[in-house]
């Protein structure tokens, strides 16, 4: 049975909004929290109100409903309302899109997902659909052990094609053991793979990690007088996942580090002692959750103030770090065992977490040029974080997880001197691996901070090339950084690709800077040195 449009008047619930009646606040002399909120509630309203309005611009029509994901207010009161939309119950996946309108709610524009005006209504959900999650088991075989699946029936519009679907999630283990999980979309109506991708977000290192010294740390006193890793600011807390290979590993796994003085690990590479990666992954959480509240005002990665779990000592011999939404937690293992030790860097750890955005706003889909684009994310402000915190031992710079990695697990100037990453688009580059298509985003983003040509910045010798042999003038990082973050929690979609994140920094630059500002200028510029235009 085909579902109303959605009516002009909202109720929210647990961020789903269904039809209800228009009426006044029931609160009088609203507190602060409660005036956030009512602006927060007012800004989803009357984006609801602009959707149904103009339901041609958004291709909203009967049979389906929205929820919200996030919300975005501007100082000058411009809202940015960012939307996930169900057909006849069913997820729709490439039908996210973000309201942007003036502070009086009026529509100001919007950015739209791959279904933007795909006649859903041609997708009839059936009982007896095909594509079985031991189909999906089938599929994993040789890259996960121990799996156990989830099905769930989507409507897949990724591609502007909309169709019944399977999304069958395979939770078990990877090769080294660590907690593995893919997703594979299955057409319902052939049985058909239409892909598959990893639920985890992973910055694969196999270098030595690094620790930053004599550090403070945010602890807590427990009841029983001992110290705890737990941050009572941010609310993270670190566990020895006593080496755990299982894909049940959730936020209950595990054990919190405690401590009778407050006094923890030694300091040394391939300790013994194992709270010596606890001090890394505590105090770098710490800085990447510093970093995003001080430079952008996001509280948490959620944005809710709500703080992740981090595990360290995951799997045997894991080289790798990773991070997980199903459980909102951090994972980082113990090297090889040999000559790698602990993924816990500060770079690697703001690489992490800064996947836990990406999918709490723009959803970048982790596969093609959307997925590089996540990588890319993730590489350029988990590298902020290390300019940010400003070590004297993890000296900033732009070669990513260096520490953990010498000399560089992947660099910006030129990403292509790793041998696998790509300097500039080109059609096939939605074909690499997502590690090596972030190149171009990366490219852009150093081309865009310090320009072309050869320099020498905090002791490293840079030299970047341009697709189109012109010289680019840089805007500096915090500046190039500014304009990426607002185009991913603004702009982006899940299923933006390198033109579309073209598209999206002009947009973020000209909110920020101007369409006549340099930085407006550069941004374009350094696009199109990267062969994207």
């Amino acid at each position: 049975m085909s579902r109303p449009l959605l009516a002009l008047s909202t109720m929210v619930a647990a961020g789903v909004i269904t039809a209800g009646a228009l009426a006044a606040p029931a609160y009088s002399q609203p507190n602060a929290t409660q005036r956030v909120t009512s602006v927060r509630d007012t800004a989803i309203a009357r984006a609801e109100a602009n959707v149904t309005r103009h339901a041609a611009t958004f291709g909203f029509g009967a049979g389906q409903a929205l929820h919200v994901k996030d919300v975005i207010i501007d100082a000058d009161g411009t809202q940015h309302v960012r939307f996930e939309r169900t057909y006849q119950g069913l997820p729709v996946v490439g039908g996210d899109f973000v309201v942007h309108q003036k502070a009086n709610g009026s529509l100001k524009g919007s950015s739209h997902a791959k279904a933007h005006g795909v006649a859903l209504k041609s997708v009839t959900p059936t009982a007896d659909a095909k594509g079985t999650a031991a189909g999906a088991l089938k599929r994993s075989q040789g890259v996960i052990s121990d799996g156990k699946s989830t099905p769930e029936l989507i409507v897949w519009a990724a591609d502007g094609t909309p169709r019944l679907a399977w999304r069958t999630t395979v939770q078990g283990l990877g090769d080294k053991g660590q907690p593995h999980g893919e997703v594979f979309i299955t057409d319902a109506t052939t049985g058909a793979a239409i892909e598959n991708y990893d639920t985890e977000h992973e910055a694969t290192g196999t270098g030595h990690s690094e620790y930053t010294g004599d550090i403070s740390l945010d602890t807590t006193l427990q009841a029983n007088g001992t110290y705890a890793l737990i941050d009572p600011v941010r609310g993270h807390i670190t566990k020895d996942a006593h080496n755990v290979a299982s894909s049940s590993l959730n936020a209950g796994s595990g054990t919190l580090y405690t401590d009778a003085d407050n006094i923890w690990g030694d300091g040394k590479k391939f300790s013994t002692d194992r709270a010596t990666a606890a001090v890394d992954a505590h105090a770098n959480t710490a800085k990447t959750f510093d970093y995003y509240k001080a430079t952008f005002g996001r509280n948490g990665i959620k944005n809710d103030g709500r703080g992740a779990t981090v595990f360290v000592h995951v799997g045997t011999n894991w080289d790798n770090a990773q991070w997980s939404d199903a459980c909102f937690c951090m994972m980082t293992g113990d090297g090889n065992g040999t000559t790698d030790p602990e993924q816990v860097d500060l770079d690697t750890m703001g690489h992490e977490m800064t996947h836990g955005v990406t999918s709490a706003t723009a959803n970048l889909r982790y596969s093609g040029e959307s997925g590089g684009l996540n990588e890319a994310t993730s590489d350029i402000l988990g590298t902020m974080v290390e300019w940010y915190a400003n070590s004297p031992v993890d000296t900033p710079d732009y070669l990513f997880s260096d520490q953990s990695t010498p000399p560089w697990l992947r660099r910006f100037d030129k990403p292509s001197l790793d041998g696998r990453s790509a300097d500039y688009w080109s059609k096939t580059v939605g074909r690499l691996d997502v590690h090596n298509s972030s190149g171009v985003g990366n490219h852009w983003f150093y081309l865009a901070s310090e320009g072309s040509g050869t320099k020498t910045i905090n002791g490293i010798t840079y030299n970047s090339p341009t697709y189109n042999g012109s010289t680019v003038t840089g805007i500096g990082n915090q500046k190039a950084s500014a304009i990426w973050y607002r185009a991913l929690t603004v702009y982006m979609t899940s299923t933006t690709d390198y033109k579309g994140a073209r598209v999206a920094t002009l947009s973020a630059a000209k909110d920020l800077y101007g369409a006549t500002s340099p930085e407006y200028a550069t941004v374009a510029a350094a696009w199109s040195a990267v062969n994207v235009a």
